[in-house]
C-alpha cells in the first residue's frame, strides 16, 4: 500500500503582481522610512527636555512606552495581517506614525508626549516598519530571494537610520526641533502609495518546501499556529534571546547621544555615531541575509551577540572620545539588526510562512519588551545616578546569556511540514 499526502488548496499567484524586484524596492523604501525617523528621536530628547524643564526619565518614558506598545500591537496587526492582507494594516500604521510625529512636534506635557512620540508612534510602528514589510518579503517571494530580501530589507532600515539622523541634526538646528518633526512627518506619508505595491491577498497559503512545487501546507488556523509555536523549545529561546537585541538597540538609540554629549563629544558626532550605526548595518544586515541561506542562523545569532558584548565592554572601558564613539558606531552597526533576517528565516523555516507576521511578532514583542527597559531604565538610572554604567553593564550581561541562548535552537521544520514520503 502507499500513503498519498493530500494538501489544501493555496490561492494562485496573481499574474497582475509587481515584480520581486519592485516589491523589495517598495518594501525597503518603506522600512527606510518608518525606521529612519524613529532611530533620530534620541536627537530630540535634550531640547524638548530643556524647553519643557523635564528631566530625562520623561522623555524616555515616552519611548520606553512606544517601545511596549510596538511590542504589544505587533502579533496582533501580524495576525491581521496574515489573515486580511497587508494593505490596510500598513496604511492605517502609516497614518498613525505620521499624526504621532505631528502631535509630538506640538507637545509641552508628559502626557501629550506619551500619546504622541509612545502611544501613537509605537501603534504606527507596528503597521508600517520592517516587521509587516518582511512578513510582505516572506508571502510574496519565492523562497530563493527570501532571506537575502529579509536582509535587503533590513538594511533599508539601517540606511533610513544613517540618512535620518543627521538630517535631524541639521533640520534642527536650522529650523528648530519642531519644524524638524513635521518635516518628517512629510517624508512619512509617501509610505501609502509604498504599501500598495506590498499589498498580499486574503489568506494567502504558503508554498513550504514540501517537495512538491506549488503544493500549499496544511491549513492551520491562528489558534493552533500560536500553540504549536508556545510549545515549540526552540522557538521559546529564539524569543528570549531577542529580548537582548531590543534592550541594547533601544537604549544605544535614546541615549547614546546625550551619553557622548555629557562625555564632552558634540551634537554632530553624536548624530554621526548613530548614522555610522546605520551604514555598517547595511552591510551587517546582508551578510546576515546572505550567511542565512548559508549555514546555521543559530550560529549567526549567537556571533552578533557575542559581538556586540564584547564591544560594550571594550567603549565603556576606553576613554570617550569622537573616534572611540564612531568605531563603536562602526562595529555596533555592523551587529545592529543583523538579529532580524536570521531570526526571522528560523521561523520561517520552523513554522512556514502562514503565520510568518504573527508569529514574527510575538517574537518581535520579547524584542519590544527589551527596549521598553532598556529606554527607561536608562533614564532612570541616570536620574537616580548621574550615569549610564549600571545599564551598559546590563547590555553586557544579556548579550553573553543571549549568545548561550541560541545555540540549542533546532533549525529543522516542524513535523506538519516535513513531508511523508510513500510507503510501498
Amino acid at each position: 500500500m502507499s500513503r498519498v499526502i493530500t494538501a489544501s488548496p493555496v490561492a494562485p499567484l496573481n499574474k497582475n503582481w509587481p515584480m520581486p524586484a519592485a516589491i523589495v524596492l517598495a518594501g525597503c523604501t518603506m522600512a527606510m522610512l518608518s525606521f529612519g525617523p524613529r532611530s533620530a528621536l534620541g536627537f530630540f530628547l535634550t531640547p524638548m527636555s530643556q524647553e519643557n524643564g523635564w528631566g530625562r526619565d520623561v522623555f524616555s518614558l515616552a519611548i520606553a512606552v512606544q517601545n511596549l506598545m510596538w511590542g504589544v500591537a505587533q502579533p496582533i496587526a501580524g495576525a491581521i495581517a496574515d489573515r486580511f492582507g497587508t494593505l490596510r494594516v500598513m496604511c492605517i500604521g502609516a497614518l498613525m506614525y505620521v499624526l504621532g510625529l505631528a502631535i509630538m512636534a506640538n507637545a509641552h506635557s508628559p502626557v501629550t508626549l506619551e500619546l504622541s512620540a509612545g502611544v501613537l508612534l509605537g501603534l504606527g510602528l507596528s503597521g508600517c516598519s520592517f516587521n509587516i514589510v518582511l512578513a510582505a518579503f516572506g508571502k510574496l517571494l519565492p523562497e530563493s530571494r527570501r532571506s537575502i530580501a529579509f536582509g535587503a530589507g533590513t538594511a533599508a532600515g539601517s540606511f533610513g537610520q544613517f540618512l535620518f539622523s543627521p538630517l535631524a541634526v541639521a533640520l534642527k538646528e536650522a529650523y528648530g526641533w519642531q519644524n524638524a518633526l513635521m518635516i518628517f512627518a512629510v517624508f512619512c506619508l509617501a509610505m501609502l502609495p509604498l504599501s500598495v505595491v506590498l499589498a498580499t491577498p486574503r489568506n494567502i497559503g504558503s508554498i513550504e518546501a514540501s517537495g512538491v512545487r506549488g503544493v500549499a501546507a496544511p491549513t492551520q488556523s491562528l489558534g493552533q499556529a500560536l500553540s504549536e509555536a508556545m510549545r515549540h523549545r526552540s522557538y521559546l529561546l529564539l524569543v528570549l534571546g531577542f529580548f537582548t537585541c531590543g534592550f541594547q538597540l533601544a537604549f544605544i538609540t535614546v541615549h547614546m547621544p546625550p551619553y557622548l554629549a555629557d562625555k564632552g563629544i558634540s551634537a554632530t558626532i553624536g548624530g554621526w555615531t548613530i548614522a555610522v550605526i546605520g551604514l555598517f548595518n547595511i552591510v551587517g544586515s546582508l551578510s546576515a541575509g546572505w550567511l542565512g541561506a548559508r549555514m546555521p542562523k543559530r550560529y549567526i545569532l549567537s556571533v552578533i551577540y557575542l559581538i556586540r558584548a564584547l564591544a560594550v565592554a571594550v567603549f565603556i572601558a576606553l576613554p570617550v572620545t569622537p573616534v572611540s564613539a564612531v568605531m563603536f558606531g562602526a562595529v555596533m552597526g555592523l551587529m545592529w539588526l543583523s538579529t532580524v533576517p536570521p531570526t526571522n528565516g528560523l521561523i520561517a523555516v520552523m513554522f512556514g510562512t502562514r503565520w510568518l507576521a504573527m508569529l514574527s511578532g510575538f517574537a518581535f514583542f520579547s524584542h519590544q519588551v527589551g527596549g521598553f527597559l532598556g529606554v527607561w531604565l536608562g533614564g532612570l538610572a541616570f536620574e537616580r545616578t548621574g550615569s549610564y554604567d549600571l545599564v551598559w553593564w546590563l547590555s553586557i550581561l544579556f548579550g553573553l546569556l543571549s549568545a548561550l541562548v541560541n545555540l540549542p535552537i533546532d533549525e529543522r521544520p516542524v513535523a506538519r511540514l516535513v513531508p511523508t514520503r510513500a510507503v510501498a
